[in-house]
């Protein structure tokens, strides 16, 4: 995928910095970029999941909805695929003035933590994080971390757009802006629910090793492999309370840039496209971000994890109940601020784990966004 010329360019970063609310989004395996921008009002802010069944737009939810990170949608007043058309959307009066008006606000500054003090502060949260695990009053729990790093005067939030394009195509790649939530990039590889009509598909999508060069890894640990089967589990638990006829693909080693992970794709036919927002309550989070038991799980992150994740491991995509639908778990992802950028990471963690590989993992993981700033 080519970069656009610099006036479409310029456009779109200046919207970034805008009161205006948009998204740019291109799925995997393709080159076609869409775009979704709300021209007036302010964002929608759903009160729950479930208040989403019947809507159609932009969907950003966080991991933990709440008044300074709660559920929006961006309405899709103006779409656009491909260049041509989306420099048409952004030369239309309400874009050049929002872009004119805000031309110098400034990004939301985020903090940012020495890698020592990370480290310890992680070493600390496993702590909190695998003694109920050995202890049995958890199955599993996922530990994640952030990190932010400073971002060049000149980044480009559609420069870093298109990199991430180019060398993740088999992601799902975002950039999204609004005033409630800032702006945020990512290149995800896991699907949370997609489909159109009655065809819908889900996956379950667990364990990471790195990529060795170019040769993908298929010899995975009783570890890895148990975490992806409790998360099979509950898929396959959900979407048979939602669907029928399910089939299921795997686990098959899947490829997401350099990790590679432990994937089970589940196809199935949806009784009810008016009631994706109840779906979507039951499966977010999964345990793929979460934990086992899910709901014991979600409130023990929250007091443990040491830190708010905000959108991370949420979810973000399209959504259309009479169209088709791309909703994606917001992964390997980062916040972009006032010349920093804070990246995001996680992992599954198990009785047997050990603090140095989960924390390796984590740094792995975050290298998918810290390669794009490095190269913008």
């Amino acid at each position: 995928m080519n970069l656009p010329d610099t006036y479409i360019q310029g456009l779109v970063d200046g919207l970034a910095h805008s009161h205006l609310s948009f998204a740019l989004y291109r799925l995997p395996w393709t080159d076609e970029c869409r775009f979704v921008l709300q021209a007036s009002g302010e964002v929608e802010r759903p009160e729950n999941i479930e208040s989403l069944n019947g809507k159609k737009g932009f969907v950003m939810a966080p991991f933990r909805q709440s008044g300074e990170h709660p559920l929006v949608l961006v309405r899709p007043e103006v779409t656009a695929c491909g260049w041509d058309e989306i420099g048409k959307a952004l030369s239309l009066p309400e874009c050049t003035d929002a872009i004119r008006a805000h031309r110098y606000m400034q990004r939301r500054p985020l903090p940012g933590l020495p890698e020592e003090t990370g480290k310890r502060k992680y070493a600390e949260a496993f702590e909190r994080f695998i003694t109920p695990l050995r202890e049995k009053r958890f199955h599993k729990l996922v530990l994640s971390r952030a990190d932010t790093q400073a971002v060049s005067d000149g980044f480009s939030p559609l420069d870093a757009f298109v990199r991430a394009c180019n060398s993740y195509p088999r992601m799902m790649i975002y950039l999204c802006h609004t005033p409630v939530s800032g702006t945020w990039m990512g290149s995800t590889p896991e699907i949370l629910l997609s489909g159109y009509g009655s065809e819908w598909h889900t996956v379950a999508l667990a364990g990471t090793m790195p990529m060795k060069e170019e040769v993908m890894p298929t010899e995975w640990d009783s570890k890895n492999r148990e975490e992806q089967g409790c998360v099979a589990d509950y898929i396959r638990r959900i979407v048979g309370r939602f669907g029928d006829g399910m089939t299921e693909q795997g686990p098959y080693t899947a490829r997401a840039g350099q990790l590679v992970h432990l994937k089970t794709d589940f196809s199935f036919l949806l009784k009810d496209t008016g009631g994706l927002g109840n779906l979507l309550q039951e499966l977010h989070p999964t345990p793929a971000v979460c934990g086992l038991p899910k709901e014991e799980a979600f409130r023990f992150i929250q007091d443990n994890e040491g830190y708010d994740r905000s959108y991370y491991s949420g979810f973000i995509g399209w959504l259309d109940p009479e169209g088709h639908t791309d909703l994606y778990v917001n992964l390997r992802c980062m916040e972009i601020g006032s010349g920093r950028a804070t990246l995001y990471a996680g992992g599954g963690i198990l009785p047997r784990s050990e603090v140095g590989p989960e924390w390796e993992e984590t740094g792995e993981k975050m290298k998918t966004m810290r390669r794009i700033i490095q190269n913008s």
